[in-house]
């Protein structure tokens, strides 16, 4: 005779998956744990709590950083390969122009962009993520802040940037730019510029979302959100007038630091503000 089945509320054990190849148990890495499943009620708030710290931590850290330019690229490009002076070159020319320069903080391209922000005396920042094999801030950053989960992470790349840089680069690099058309197209975030820096490496993906249009998963101004290209000049005149134009950013004069909160201005970290911030706490 067969046993009944348990009940549906039933506890059922499940078993830790460790990524091949990563050290330690999978349960130290804290996205790990937030998306293992239920936990008990005390340890779903504990998690809540621990993420609000995470965001907390990264907003009073960033405060001031004023506007940003976020670059994607990979962390697997050195320092002689050509991809990596390319990310240099947008670093120093996104520094010229005024902009924070963020990046997700670790090395490859990310440190490129940090690397070409000091180059031309502008501000370096940097939103890094600790992982099961530890991610070292690169050497090239004025300000940075380290997350344990991706997502939030993620959010503070967003959250203080007036347009997007992609630089070749994988799976994390392909995420972060579709988060980016993402939110602009289904208008969670103003409509802030998005340019691919690398026509022979990003034309294979434009050729694919053509056929997404093609198969009416997508519109054609869907395809109007991102620019293309190899050219730099092009490049920074398209942020020019889709970013500090269109956003008015101009130089203003810099909100206080609240002591009290742990607020610093070790340096002046932007020459372009927005209106908006002017006497923001």
């Amino acid at each position: 005779m067969r046993s009944a089945a348990p009940p549906i509320h039933s506890r059922v054990s499940r078993p830790e998956h460790q990524p091949d190849g990563v050290p330690g148990p999978a349960t130290h890495n804290a996205d790990h744990v937030m998306l293992q499943g239920p936990h008990s009620r005390w340890r779903e708030l504990w998690l809540v709590l621990q993420t609000a710290r995470d965001f907390l931590h990264a907003f009073r850290a960033l405060h001031f950083v004023g506007p940003c330019v976020t670059v994607f690229g990979s962390a697997r490009f050195g320092e002689h390969h050509p991809y990596y002076r390319l990310g240099r070159t947008v670093g120093q020319r996104l520094g010229a122009m005024g902009f924070t320069v963020m990046t997700g903080g670790g090395p490859g391209l990310m440190e490129a962009a940090n690397r070409g922000a000091k180059d031309a005396g502008g501000t370096s920042v940097g939103c890094n993520i600790h992982l099961p094999r530890e991610q070292q801030p690169n050497g090239f950053l004025d300000r940075w802040v380290t997350c344990e989960h991706f997502f939030v992470r993620k959010v503070v790349l967003f959250k203080y940037s007036y347009a997007f840089v992609a630089l070749p680069g994988g799976i994390g690099t392909v995420d972060e730019l579709f988060e980016a058309l993402t939110l602009i197209q289904n208008r969670k975030v103003a409509r802030f510029p998005v340019v691919m820096i690398g026509e022979s490496y990003w034309r294979p993906l434009r050729r694919f979302l053509g056929q997404m249009q093609e198969a009416g998963a997508i519109t054609a101004a869907d395809l109007e959100l991102f620019l293309i290209t190899d050219d730099l000049d092009l490049a920074m005149d398209h942020l020019e007038r889709h970013a500090i134009d269109r956003f008015r950013l101009r130089q203003q004069r810099r909100p206080r630091p609240v002591a009290w909160l742990g607020e610093r201005a070790r340096k002046p970290v932007s020459t372009l503000t927005h209106p908006s911030l002017n006497g923001a706490r």
